[in-house]
């Protein structure tokens, strides 16, 4: 008796398919607001290269319903800056600082994203924001702060120069370059009643009480004309960007990766 051959199976992949990685955002639309939610609260949503990529993907194309972005931080802060045990692994990996300018490259679309969308941007911040979550929130339009926040900028402290997403002409911008100066060359934390006073906040109160300050920005925003409201941040953008005098952010990766690179090898 002759027994039929066994059914087919075919042979194993040579390997398997990486799992997905977890995003490192939480985006929820609803309506013509569109909230951004940094959601690593484990690491303080330190900024990686997965978070960049995360970030890029929501903001790179923006939804031209979208009258209102909200960004915030999941768990007690809205960021502690960048991952440096991820910096140490780029620098490990390639000596030069490749991995730092790439990085670098990606944080000044995010910020740019943020800063030049049509969409009012608006940054909710509870807890500390550091260094790179700094930049975040000052990239956006609005920002309001729990009255027990707290900034600060340690990139000199950690030799490295303030060159993260265009922080520096920003910062400038906002808060002037004598009190700018003092800031990034002390490296020292300012709370919120100070971050008020130099209009990094344009309003604090307490924490439980920030949805309810987004919100009151947000009710009449959503209702202004489209067409009026996306030149009006036209506008604003424009007659902002010549008192910045210069704005060398295209600079920056290779400003951090330079610098990153020498302080390493010293």
């Amino acid at each position: 008796m002759t027994l039929p051959p066994p059914p087919y199976v075919p042979p194993p992949p040579a390997y398997a398919p990486a799992p997905p990685r977890p995003s490192t955002l939480r985006a929820e639309r609803d309506g013509a607001v569109l909230r951004v939610e940094l959601d690593s609260p484990e690491t303080g949503n330190a900024v990686t290269g997965a978070m960049l990529d995360d970030l890029l993907t929501v903001l790179a194309v923006p939804d031209p319903d979208v009258r209102v972005l909200v960004l915030s931080g999941a768990g007690d802060d809205f960021c502690l800056g960048g991952d440096r045990g991820e910096f140490a692994d780029w620098l490990d990996a390639d000596p030069t600082g490749r991995g730092i300018r790439i990085a670098g490259e990606k944080a000044r679309r995010v910020c740019e994203a943020i800063s030049t969308s049509h969409a009012v941007t608006i940054a909710r911040i509870q807890g500390r924001a550091i260094g790179a979550g700094l930049a975040l929130a000052l990239a956006c339009d609005l920002r309001v702060g729990a009255d027990t926040a707290g900034f600060r900028l340690p990139e000199l402290a950690l030799g490295l120069p303030t060159a993260w997403g265009g922080v520096l002409p920003r910062l400038i911008h906002e808060v002037g370059a004598a009190r700018a100066r003092e800031l990034i060359l002390t490296g020292r934390a300012f709370d919120a009643a100070e971050a008020h006073e130099l209009s990094v906040l344009q309003r604090i109160v307490p924490e439980d009480g920030l949805d309810a300050a987004v919100a009151a920005w947000t009710k009449p925003i959503v209702r202004r004309p489209e067409a009026a409201l996306r030149v009006t941040k036209a506008l604003l953008n424009s007659y902002a960007a010549p008192t910045r005098l210069a704005d060398p952010a295209v600079l920056d990766a290779e400003l951090m990766a330079t610098v990153a690179a020498a302080t390493r090898r010293r």
